[in-house]
Parts: C-alpha cells; structure tokens; sequence
C-alpha cells in the first residue's frame, strides 16, 4: 500500500504543473486543490486492497478527466465516507430497536420536512413549532468519540497545541491511525453565503475578534465560533452565540478596502426569525475542524481542505452535519466582482437541483499516527500577517487570494 500511495504523491506533484491548469492564478489554485482531493480520497476509497492497476487508471484519470468530473467524483467519495460515519453513529448513538419496539426504523429516519431553512430530524414537530429531538442513548461526548474509534481506528481529541509559540492555544489531536485521503474532521458552525456578509458578527471587519471563521472557494463563510466545542447532548441550535463580539478595532487600524465596505453598506443585526433551529448531534466526535493549527516553521501540513456540499434530501445524516444556513434554505445567487458581492438576477437553485448546506470536511493527505493534525491556512499576503505564521508555499497563498 505504501508503494501505491507513493505513485499517487508523486501523480499529485506532476499533475498541478499540468497546463490544463493554465488559467486565471485563483481558479488555477482551485483546480489544483481539487486535482489533489480526487487523487486522496480516490486512493482511500481503494481501499487496502488495491492492486497497482488500480491506482494507475485512477491516476490516468486525474490527468485527463474535467474538474467537473473530478469535482464530482470527490463529493462522491466524501458522502461516501460520511454515510458510513453517520451509519456507524446511528449504531451508537439510537435505542435498540428490538428492546424498543415503539421506535421501529422506518420511525427513527422518517423525517418531516419543516417550512424555511431546514428539515426537522425528530420523529415529530414538538410545541412552538420546534423540531423535537429524538431519544439516544445517554453516553457523553468522551464515551462516543471512544465508541467511534472502536468503529474506525481514530478519533480526535483537543488538547494544548505542540506549536511553540503563545497564540497556539488549543490543538487538533488524531487519536489512532487513519490513511490518506480519510475524513478526518468536519469544520462545524453557521454558514453565510455572500448574500449574508453583513450579518456576521463584526462586520466589515469580521475576523478582528474571532479566529474561527474559514472561506470557500465560492465565498461561502463558515463562523465555527458558536459551535464552541460542541456539547454532550443531542439538542436544537439555531447557532447563537454568547461571545462578545463588540470589540471593534479603531478606524486607523481599517485598510481601503474595509472603509469601501462601510461606505456601501452597514452591519446588519440578527433577528429572531433569522435563527433557525436544528436538531444537532452535539457530541459528534468529528465536528471540530475549527481547531487544527496552521504548522509552525520546518513542519507541512498533513490535511487540507476539502468543500462538501451536504445533500439536504439525506435525511438521516442531517443531525451529523453540525451546520445550519444563515438566511434560509432558498439559495441567493451571487456574482464577485474584485472584492465586491452583488446578487445576480438568475435564481440561486437550477432546475434538477437539490437543496445543500456548503459546508468543509479536513481530509488526510498522507498516514497519520497518534499526532496533531496541521492546515495550511494561506493567509492573504495583503494584509499583516501574524508573527507566527510562515508560509507553506507562498506562490500558493498568492494564486489563492489573487
């Protein structure tokens, strides 16, 4: 098996020097991300049994097939991985029906669809028109995570960073072994589309007080902030946060770009009717993608970013998904222009199309071993930078925020 996964490192190195990747410096470094997902999680999903003919026609279609096509395919394999997470889960985590019999299957993932953002994953509508949350079994976060790593050889556990430097704070921990191309954590909280930008807390200068907020691609915003460490029940959240987020630096500290924000548009405060509420698992062992540390000076990063777009119609992996959508279900197409958002006329949903929460999972890109689990940040080289951060690859950085 390491044999195989030396020829997909190497297929990795060859394949982003690719001209096919030849276009606009940001969508190159795009294509390349999702180049190198196919070949990890391709390579996972072979399994340990993989023969080399395998591996070579999986790379021969790196190199031909579309980002389309491979974009596809690792969201395939990532709701592959999930669901078999999710199953395992269930496993754990909901009465034996046989001891049970008034909560037979059909019951336990028969979900009623609510009106706004989401669907209801209780077997029922409770009081106040809240989701009603479903009997598990009353184990701790602890006691799951352990359970989970029965099922999959890891888990993750937060402790201390190993980084030496004193914004360390809290690291990420794989706890057993996991190969490359795994699904190791997802990163958890609310989720703002370009439409919401003025809802996030501290806006236009969001990330002044909170380092638990990550962008996609698409500029999609998860806030990992309220989702905390998660909890040791499985409840409704609808997101809320007690931390303070008022503590604004001074205007002198604002570059051009968010004085451009102020002048055209204002911070947006949240309503009530903007929370919308869900049945979360709180003690799901993955949900804690916030937490991983960019690698300190002499290190690399041993996972990388991965967006996946929840199926909203897979009922029975909804409460799994620790994320909910700030806005509503109904999507709101947005076109950038520079550092600027405006809604597009066309409709956010094309026909055919299902209803998803864009969310991100931590994927390996090599075998891990009872270590902490490091992500390249690619912080913008336009703005200061903080003290410890040291590149991984700088050209990377650069294409990323080009």
């Amino acid at each position: 098996m390491a044999f195989l996964f030396n020829k997909f490192q190497e297929a990795v190195k060859t394949l982003a020097k690719n001209p096919m990747f030849a276009r606009d410096p940001r969508h190159l470094q795009f294509e390349v991300d999702v180049n190198r997902l196919f070949l990890y999680t391709s390579y996972y999903r072979l399994g340990v049994n993989a023969e080399e003919k395998d591996a070579e026609e999986i790379i021969d279609m790196a190199s031909k097939a579309s980002v389309d096509e491979q974009q596809k395919q690792v969201q395939e394999n990532v709701h592959y991985q999930l669901t078999n997470m999710c199953q395992a889960m269930d496993s754990i985590l909901l009465p034996d029906t046989a001891n049970c019999p008034s909560q037979v299957p059909s019951e336990a993932h028969n979900y009623p669809r609510r009106s706004g953002l989401s669907f209801a994953v209780g077997t029922g509508v409770a009081s106040g028109n809240k989701p009603a949350v479903p009997a598990t079994r009353p184990l701790t976060r602890a006691e799951l995570s352990n359970k989970f790593r029965d099922h999959f050889r890891y888990t993750l556990d937060i402790r201390p960073s190993q980084i030496p430097h004193n914004d360390a704070g809290q690291g990420l921990f794989l706890s057993g072994e996991a190969n490359a191309g795994a699904v190791l954590a997802i990163y958890p909280g609310v989720i703002y589309s370009p439409a919401y930008y003025q809802y996030i807390p501290g806006y236009p200068r969001i990330d002044a007080c909170n380092n638990y907020l990550i962008t996609r691609y698409d500029g999609t915003i998860i806030d990992a902030k309220p989702w905390r460490s998660g909890g040791d029940t499985r409840e409704i959240w609808n997101g809320s946060d007690l931390v303070d987020y008022n503590a604004v630096p001074s205007k002198s500290q604002e570059n051009n770009s968010d004085r451009a924000w102020r002048m055209l548009s204002k911070p947006m405060k949240k309503s009530y009717s903007e929370n919308f509420d869900e049945v979360l698992e709180r003690r799901n062992p993955l949900a804690f993608g916030h937490f991983a540390n960019h690698p300190q000076k002499g290190s690399t990063p041993n996972v990388m970013i991965c967006p996946y777009d929840f199926p909203l119609t897979a009922n029975d992996m909804r409460v799994y998904i620790p994320n909910i959508t700030f806005g509503g279900e109904e999507p709101i197409t947005m076109k950038r222009f520079g550092s600027f958002w405006f809604k597009s006329r066309r409709s956010g949903n094309q026909v055919g199309e299902s209803p998803v929460l864009k969310t991100l999972v931590l994927v390996s890109t090599r075998s891990i071993c009872d270590e902490e689990l490091f992500l390249n940040y690619r912080y913008s080289n336009s703005k200061k930078r903080p003290e410890w951060y040291v590149p991984v690859d700088e050209e990377e950085d650069k294409r990323r925020w080009s």
